[in-house]
């Protein structure tokens, strides 16, 4: 008889013979940065979750710090918005402002800028309107321009979010044209049109005011298409590849990792940070064993970054059981 338990026996065992090991090296921890001051307000859609004005975020960043997070996601929201979303490109718009002050006061913490327009844009689509829809082409300029303003602030790495065809060559020649030749991209590559960023739109601000994101945005019974979009992405020069969003979407990870010899991250959104936290708070589930199951289910699908709300809650749980 084959004895699988054998090596089940106690918990030193089963350290020994773990296939997946999660790390707090693992995780890019988003942060919401408002324009203004004296602002530090919960998102109440996803708990523990907050935006911060620059003036009130410092004892946030030492926290990441203090955990040994590697690196921040920064999401801008401006205190005005037009059709273009011109303040993206502005040299001292609030995610430039935030480049600048974590690379000066924290200067340990890897900065990522998210690339994207929907936060910026009076519509709250992520590009410029003709015809009722997002124009592609005319999106792309635009683009250019923040990757731009956010390299010469001094941001370690973009990451275009869109799902503009052809960001990732334009950034890159962009990057390389302007002097920024080792200033690496995560590409959006397969982002899709999801349910689950709900709360997100609540902490961003950034809910279309008409329409939805089908048309730029993948549908999510799609899994062969993603193959296409990564392929695109990888070709036109991204550095790392990230699937969007994660839980739902773990046979995609795997896809990636099985077919691309470059790191591939993932992004556990806002839905399902939020369903973990409700969940929990009713006294359905143990919320940290959830928490610290659905994170490792995203390594063992094969991502190598980790982009989660979580990043605090299970660096500390990580640093407990070290």
């Amino acid at each position: 008889m084959f004895r699988t338990r054998r090596l089940r026996k106690s918990e030193a065992i089963r350290r020994l013979v773990r296939e997946t090991k999660l790390s707090v090296d693992d995780f890019i921890y988003p942060l919401f940065i408002e324009e203004g001051e004296s602002i530090e307000t919960e998102i109440v859609s996803m708990p523990g979750i907050k935006r911060f004005s620059l003036d009130r975020i410092s004892k946030e960043l030492g926290e990441v710090v203090s955990l040994n997070i590697p690196a921040v996601l920064l999401f801008g929201i401006p205190s005005k918005k037009d059709d273009e979303g011109t303040e993206t490109w502005n040299d001292n718009g609030i995610m430039q402002q935030a480049i600048r002050f974590i690379k000066k006061k924290y200067p340990s913490l890897y900065v990522i800028t998210d690339v994207c327009f929907c936060e910026y844009t009076s519509h709250g689509h992520c590009g410029i309107i003709h015809d009722n829809d997002v124009d592609n082409d005319a999106t792309l300029v635009n683009i250019a321009k923040q990757v731009i303003s956010h390299a010469k602030a001094g941001v370690d790495m973009v990451a275009p979010s869109g799902m503009m065809d052809g960001t990732i060559d334009m950034v890159r020649q962009s990057l390389d044209n302007s002097g920024f030749v080792n200033l690496p991209i995560m590409a959006y590559a397969v982002k899709y049109a999801s349910a689950f960023y709900g709360p997100f739109r609540d902490a961003a601000d950034s809910a279309p005011t008409f329409g939805d994101r089908k048309t730029y945005q993948m549908d999510p019974a799609n899994r062969d298409e993603a193959m296409r979009e990564a392929t695109f992405d990888d070709q036109e020069g991204a550095d790392i590849l990230m699937v969007k969003p994660a839980l739902s979407y773990l046979d995609i990870i795997r896809d990636l990792k099985n077919n691309f010899d470059r790191p591939i991250a993932c992004y556990n959104v806002s839905g399902e940070y939020a369903m973990i936290k409700a969940a929990a708070e009713k006294g359905w589930i143990d919320g940290e064993k959830v928490m610290m199951e659905s994170l490792l289910s995203m390594k063992r699908a094969g991502a190598d970054i980790i982009i989660t709300y979580f990043a605090k809650e299970a660096a500390k749980v990580l640093l407990k059981k070290r």
